[in-house]
């Protein structure tokens, strides 16, 4: 599904990603873990096509194909989702309408309104979304928990597939956090994949990742299952930037 080879990217003419290797199957969720400042972020504006971000190096293959000349929207059309960390409030239009229009761009033609209505009160449901929510301004006034929620009922209604979620988890209590992990485990198929960007393992507990991987300094240095997530809860990150620093 998504591969990448010896990534390296820059922003402002500093290097940040310093050759990154990843590959995700199909129908697998990875957890990308690692400090503040790590260049987590970077790599998933990279796989957006964020124009900020340059690539200097390396190559990035979605379904075997390079997207390194694609632009964002055309990979978003094609199958790739980025869930923002700082989703952006647009005071004035509605959830239904930008909804409908996100829906309408991915598949390419125009969704009928009874169609669209009952998935959208469908993904609402899932999520323990209040119907007084659609006619909300996006983002406009939403609480973190609100945010995050918006974030997978986009998921939810785009079925993409590659999801790449950025602390999807930050600042959500433990009810917020089940709800929302449910709705993401709901989604998972065999022709889809997730990249779950976090600092913690809570969201682990009910995502159950199939890899984790540990990034640090630019690149990712070490990788395994739930239990090198469990060794992070357990140590925290001084053992990973102390093993980087000697090139381990």
């Amino acid at each position: 599904m998504l591969e990448i080879k010896d990534l390296h990217v820059e922003i402002d003419n500093k290097e940040i990603l310093r050759g990154v290797n990843l590959n995700i199957p199909a129908g697998e969720v990875h957890a990308l873990m690692g400090p503040n400042g790590s260049g987590k972020s970077t790599l998933s504006y990279a796989l957006l096509g964020h124009p900020s971000y340059r690539v200097t190096r390396g190559d990035i293959l979605f379904q075997g194909e390079s997207i390194l000349g694609w632009p964002t929207d055309e990979r978003a059309r094609r199958g790739i989702f980025l869930s923002f960390q700082y989703p952006t409030a647009i005071p004035g239009v509605t959830m239904t309408n930008f909804l409908r229009n996100v829906l309408k761009n991915v598949r390419g033609q125009e969704v009928p309104f009874r169609e669209f209505r009952s998935e959208l009160k469908s993904g609402m449901e899932q999520l323990g979304i209040s119907s007084g929510f659609a006619a909300r301004y996006v983002n406009d006034g939403f609480s973190g928990g609100e945010k995050k929620r918006n974030e997978v009922l986009q998921m939810s209604l785009m079925k993409p597939r590659l999801a790449v979620l950025d602390e999807i988890d930050s600042g959500l209590d433990i009810d917020a956090l089940r709800i929302l992990a449910g709705g993401l485990n709901d989604l998972r198929a065999p022709d889809r994949s997730m990249l779950v960007i976090t600092h913690y393992v809570r969201v682990l507990n009910y995502l159950a990742p199939d890899r984790v991987h540990v990034f640090v300094d630019g690149t990712i240095r070490h990788s395994g299952g739930r239990e090198l997530a469990d060794r992070l809860e357990a140590e925290g990150y001084d053992w990973v930037t102390a093993s980087a620093g000697q090139g381990v």
